[in-house]
Order: C-alpha cells, then structure tokens, then sequence
C-alpha cells in the first residue's frame, strides 16, 4: 500500500477484485450397465416368474438403448411385484440418476436402508449428494464406503477439488493415472490440470511439471489457467489461442455441431482472454470481448457471473446504470455452487463497493458486515465500513472501527494504520497522523515512511522531529545493514535537510561520520570543505589539502568534438575573426570598442535657430503661463438656429427698422406713392427665401444619388 503525502484522499479507495473464469473439470455419471438378473417371491407362479423375466429383460435392453425412462417402467412393474428385491431397487436408482432425478434417487435409497446397504450403494448415494451440492455429505458417504473402488476414487477427486483441498485432490488424480488403464485416461489428465490450474491460481503454487500434452483444447484451456496465475500472461495467451484452434477443429469434424454451438464452447476461452487483456491494462478491448459473449446467453451460470463482476471492475464508480444491470448475473441460482470461495468473495466486495459508490449507505454496511462476519480475519470488509463513514462526514467512528480491528488482529495493524493516518491527514490532523505512523515499529526505518514523515514535519515546520526521524533510520541502518546503499543515502538526505534549514554543525558531524568510513569519496568530501566553509574557513583550508590535484581530476575530453555535437547549446562560428585582433588580443593589447554614433534628433519644421525656443515647450498648453483659454463667442453665420428657413447673414438687409428709406407698408392718406426703385422692387419676401448653401446642397445630394445606378440604394 502506497501512502502519498501530498493528496489525501477523504476516504480510503480499494482495488475492484477480478476474477479468471474457472478451470475446466469433467465430471464422471455412474455407469449405465444394468444387473440383469431375476427376482420374484417364492409363492409366485409359473405365470408370473414368466412375467418378471420378461421385464428384466425390457429393463436390460431399454438400458443398453439408453431409454432409461422406459426401463423405469419396467423396473417399477417389477417392484410391484417383489418391492423387496435388491437388484431391482438398484436398477431403479441408476434409472433415475440418468434421468437427473436425483432427490428421488436419494429418497429410495435411505427409504431401503436395509436392502440397499452402504457397500452395495455407496457410490450412487455418493454421486446424488454430490450433484445435489451436499459436498460434505458425500465426503462422508465415500469416505465411510468399506470399498474403495477406482468409481468412488474419482467421485472422491471431483469432491475434494469442490471443497478446495487441491493437494489431497492432486494426490487421488495421480494415482488413478498411474493405476488406472481405461478409456477415461483422457478426462484424468484434464481433471489433473485442472487442479494444478487452481493451485497457481488461488494458492499461487509454482506448479510442477507432470509433462501433460496439450493435445486438447481443455488441456490447453488449463494450462493457460495455470499460466496466469504465474503472471505469465503472454504465454497464456498463447495457449489460449492454440486451445481455441483445437476446440474449432474438433468441433467442426461433427455434421450436428452448428456454428453457434461452437461459439458458445469457446465463449469459457474468449473470457478468459478478455481476462488477460484486462489484466494488460487494454480494458476497452476485453470490455468488447465480455460483451459478446453476454450476448451469447451461456448457460454456465458461474461464467456470466464472473464476467459481469469483471465488467463492473471496468466501471469502478463510472457508469453505474450498467454495473447495477450486471449485478443480476452474478446473484443467478446456482453460482455458489460454480465458483470458488474467492471468487464469491471478491463478488461481494465488488457489490458493497458499487453500494457505496451509488450512495446506498445501508445496503453497503449490510454486505460489509456479512462479509466481515464470515471472514473476522479479512481487512477488505472493515476498510469498506470505514470508508462509507468517511462518505457520511463520521471520520471519528471510522478511526474507532479501525482501532478496533487493529487491537483485534495485530497481525494487520500496519495497514489499518496507514488507513488510520490518512484520515488523519484528510482532517487536517498532520502531526497526530505523523504519531500514528511512527507507531508501525516494522516500517519505521523504511524510505518510504522516512520520506513522508520527513514531508509532513517539514509541512507542519517541526524540523526537530523531522530530523530526529531521520536520525532513527540512521541508527537503525548502522545497526542491522551498515554501509548499505540505503544507509549512505539516508545519511546524505540528512545533511542536506539540517543544511537546508540552518544545522550547519550537525550536518558537518555526519559528513565527517561519512567521509570517514569511506576516504576516497570525494564528493562527501568536497560536500564537507563546503559546509565549514560557511562555520569554520581555516578548518575548511585544511581540508581542501585533501582533495585531489586538478591534473588527477581532469578528464580527457574533446572539446571540439563537444562543442559540434548534436546537443551542444554553443557552436562555435565558422567565420572568426581577423588574425591581426587575434595577435592583438595575445600580446595583451585588448579589444578596441567601437562608440557608436549618436543620430542627430529631429528639428521642427518652422525651427528657426535666430529665436530661441519657448522654454515651456515641454509643458501641457493648459499649464503654461501665457494660456489664457478658449475663447467662448457665439459662432456667426450658422444655419439651422432660429426660425425654420431663416438666416442670419440676411437678418439685418430684413430688419426695416436699420434701413434708411424704407417705405411705409401702405401709402399714408394725401400723399402720392413713390415709385418703388430697383433695389426694392427686386426683394424676396422672408418665406420665400432659401437658406445659404441650400441649393449646392440638393446638387450633391442628386449626384450621389446618380452614382448609384438605376433603381440603386
């Protein structure tokens, strides 16, 4: 678990668990051989032993055709008969095995204890618990079988495999291979890959080598099982191609086999190569490869389980509409009964981490607490309580239930304390998380935890316990792993702080320390000259004598070659300059600088050099002395005030009061009306007149309208 200083989270984040899709397993059917025998009771007639013969031999040939619905019939009539008959009752309970009928099988048999008894029927009581998922029950029932025969020893493996005991399993398959001489060798070696498939996997067992062929697609299937779980995932999916080339090949060799039966046989092998891509990080191709074979529809309830859960591994806390939808694959009947306890497991902590993440608190906290009641012993369920209290703001109660589990479990007290820091962090509470950390003795002298403490010291400005920190890791290094890497390095972390933050004395006591179990280092040395330079300058004379001479110390470089390297930041210049400077610059002469010349300023265009300038030049006009302002008057001859059609320039030749001879408007009575003259006679009366300007205007405004064209804007 990586603790990061520098962003805490609110809340602790989990891993979603995937799962592998499960190993391939054959599973053996009891044998459909039937007793041909005769039974019948002693007071019966000729007729009637007649009659009975002629059933056993329905139920004998029924049986050899596989008709065993038929043969139950008959077995029935024949129990009618004799309901006592041993032979009979047995055949009864094979005919229903075959038929699937496995409880009613079950029945007969503790209905009959007495004629069935447990050596003549143990392995048929055996094989019904078992396909009715009572694994502990047949374990028992084989185990208490007073022969062991080579039926009940597979039966034996297939119930050991289900109860997860794979080194007892791996032991049976073993000796069934190595005793064994039948058809079934084939089915053997797949069961026996199968398990150590689950070994790697689950106990992560490096397997050993049984020298098992991959001549079929199952033991090509299961060996890529066993692969991933070595993390060879490149070699898996190797086989995992060459099984599905197998599996194509066989298959098609049957006319009956259609193109979508094979699809649905390779769909286990595209899951567990959609499982790999996943495990590569190339999350959008799986997420395609689960797709498809959900569209498929399997039937193998416990393979949809494990690809919704890991399509909601996909999702994490990102599209939850699709994670709730495939939840309901995973609780389908029957998948406690298809997967391991791992995967169920993980199932379930996926489903109370999509809880927390769709805000449903109680639902959350009820998965927890089922979880950590069937596993006290697990940290997962607790961390998930906690961090839905951390979501409801209760980060004191989630501290608690941590501090709980930690007291409870010391075993896994460093990581609830990690946990416990963190919160610590999110609250603001730097130096009581720094308190908690420096509890997990195992890890106190780690880099790790070294460099955070050292941040969050730093961060709170305790250099005191920051250094004193530092000082533990030392003491603990030179104590179990002197002179290691580490050790050197944590001591040169350490003068580098105390320096950065003014301990000049105490870093030149380490230094000494570490120039002293190794002299020839002459970075430890020069770093110590430099740091009594700034305490002591003689004593940091005395040691510069140690140092090596410059002529030990140079290296062997071409310059020239450096310089025109590709990643040279100076190149010198192909055009240098004259030899004669080049001499100059040797005899000690120097170079000569040339002044620039000083361009003469721009003169105004009414300069006059006879007047001297205005000394008040570089002053605003409003501010100089001789500003007197703007002149207000009333502008003259404007157009447009007073009267509409009036103007100023003729007001006074209209004004009749300011003209001399002026006549009266009407004549006055006994006298004689002049004759009007020729200035008079040629007045335009006021309303007639047009403004000044008035015409020129109306001429321009005519010709713009005649530049834009006909019917123009």
């Amino acid at each position: 678990m990586h603790f990061r200083v520098e962003r805490p989270l609110s809340a602790p984040r989990f891993p979603w668990p995937i799962l592998p899709p499960p190993p391939a397993l054959r599973c053996f059917s009891p044998s459909a051989k039937m007793a041909a025998g005769a039974g019948g009771g002693s007071g019966a007639g000729a007729a009637g032993a007649a009659s009975v013969a002629s059933l056993w031999s329905e139920v004998n040939r029924c049986g050899q055709n596989g008709d065993f619905g038929r043969a139950l019939k008959s077995v029935n009539k024949i129990l009618q008969i004799s309901k006592d008959d041993a032979t009979a009752l047995h055949c009864k309970v094979v005919c229903l095995i075959q038929n699937g009928s496995f409880k009613e099988a079950l029945s007969v048999i503790n209905t009959h204890t007495k004629v069935l008894t447990s050596d003549v029927i143990a392995f048929e009581k055996a094989y019904c618990e078992y396909r009715l998922n009572r694994i502990e029950n047949a374990l028992k029932t084989i185990q208490g079988a007073s022969q062991q025969t080579d039926k009940l020893k597979e039966l034996y493996g297939q119930v050991l495999y289900r109860l997860e005991r794979y080194d007892d399993c791996l032991a049976v398959y073993r000796d069934l291979i190595r005793n064994s001489q039948d058809d079934y060798e084939e089915e053997r070696k797949t069961n026996l890959s199968a398990v150590i498939a689950a070994q790697s996997t689950w106990e992560k067992v490096v397997p050993e080598d049984l020298g098992l062929q991959e001549a079929t697609y199952e033991l090509s299937y299961n060996a890529a099982c066993s692969l991933v779980g070595q993390a060879r995932l490149n070699e898996a999916m190797k086989s995992l191609q060459r099984a599905e080339d197998l599996c194509r090949q066989s298959l098609s060799e049957d006319s009956d086999v259609t193109e979508e039966d094979i699809e649905a046989e390779l769909a286990i092998i595209h899951g567990q190569m959609a499982y790999i891509l996943q495990l590569q990080g190339h999350t959008e191709e799986a997420l395609q490869l689960y797709n498809q074979i959900i569209k498929l529809k399997p039937t193998d309830v416990g393979l949809l389980a494990v690809i919704a859960n890991n399509i909601i591994t996909i999702n994490k806390d990102q599209n939850v509409f699709d994670s709730k939808k495939k939840v309901k694959l995973t609780n389908a009947e029957g998948v406690e009964h298809k997967l391991s306890k791992k995967q169920l497991q993980a199932i379930e902590f996926n489903k109370a981490l999509l809880a927390m993440y769709t805000n449903q608190a109680d639902q959350c906290r009820k998965l927890a607490s089922s979880l950590q009641s069937q596993s006290p012993e697990h940290l997962l369920p607790v961390l998930i309580q906690a961090a839905q209290l951390c979501r409801e703001k209760q980060h004191t109660k989630a501290i608690e239930l941590l501090q709980e589990f930690a007291d409870q479990h010391p075993e896994k007290a460093a990581e609830i304390k990690l946990t416990m820091a963190q919160l610590k962090v999110a609250q603001g509470s730097v130096t009581k998380a720094c308190i908690i950390l420096r509890s997990i003795e195992e890890l106190r002298h780690k880099p790790g935890m070294v460099s955070a403490l050292v941040t969050m010291y730093s961060h709170e400005e305790d250099i005191d316990s920051a250094i004193e920190v530092l000082a533990q890791a030392i003491e603990w290094y030179q104590e179990f792993q002197p002179k290691s890497p580490v050790h050197l390095s944590l001591i040169r972390e350490a003068v580098n702080f105390k320096l950065k933050h003014g301990r000049k004395k105490e870093a030149i006591s380490d230094l000494e320390e570490l120039w002293k179990q190794n002299p020839d280092d002459v970075h430890t040395l020069a770093q110590l000259i430099s740091a009594y330079s700034l305490v002591d300058g003689e004593k940091a004379k005395v040691l510069s004598k140690h140092l090596p001479s410059s002529d030990t110390m140079s290296l062997k470089v071409d310059v020239d070659a450096l310089e025109n390297s590709h990643g040279a930041t100076y190149i010198r210049k192909k055009g240098g300059k004259p030899a004669v400077e080049n001499q100059q610059k040797e005899q000690g002469q120097g170079d000569v600088k040339k002044k620039k010349k000083k361009k003469k300023g721009k003169l105004p265009k009414n300069y006059d050099p006879k007047v001297a300038p205005d000394p008040e030049r570089w002053l605003p006009m409003r501010e100089r002395s001789y500003y007197r302002g703007r002149k207000k008057g009333k502008k003259k001859d404007q157009i447009g005030k007073g009267t509409q059609g009036a103007t100023t320039a003729a007001s006074s030749e209209l004004d009749a009061s300011k003209t001399a001879s002026s006549p009266p408007t009407s004549p006055r009575p006994g006298t004689v009306t002049a004759v009007p003259s020729a200035s008079t006679s040629n007045m335009i009366p006021p309303r007639h007149q047009k403004p000044v300007g008035a015409a020129a205007t109306k001429k321009k405004q005519q010709q713009k309208k005649k530049k834009g064209g006909k019917g123009g804007w």
